[in-house]
């Protein structure tokens, strides 16, 4: 596992690079970008879900509980944003 100052380097080259690259992007790409990156959030709901299992004390499982769930809930929200999407190209249905 890594630790100290190499897990803290590696933790913020990757949010500035995220930040960076997200910020980039034109506002009229962002949900259908969301919406086709679901599978990138299904992966980090693994990731979490397998460090939960390696969890050994009772606050790694808490902080792996946390990812979890945190995870879980960023990838019902990426579909739940792909549906409204979806939604807007639908025919409005005209009322009786």
């Amino acid at each position: 596992m890594i630790e100290g100052f190499t897990a803290l380097y590696i933790f913020m080259l990757s949010a500035f690079t995220g930040y960076e690259v997200i910020s980039r992007v034109p506002v009229i790409l962002h949900t259908p970008l969301m919406s086709g990156s679901n599978f990138v959030h299904g992966i980090v709901l693994v990731g979490a879900m397998v460090a939960m299992g390696h969890a050994e004390t009772g606050l790694e499982t808490f902080i792996a509980f946390i990812g979890v769930m945190l995870a879980a809930g960023n990838a019902v929200g990426g579909y739940v944003a792909t549906v409204r999407m979806l939604e807007m190209f639908q025919p409005k249905k005209k009322e009786a």
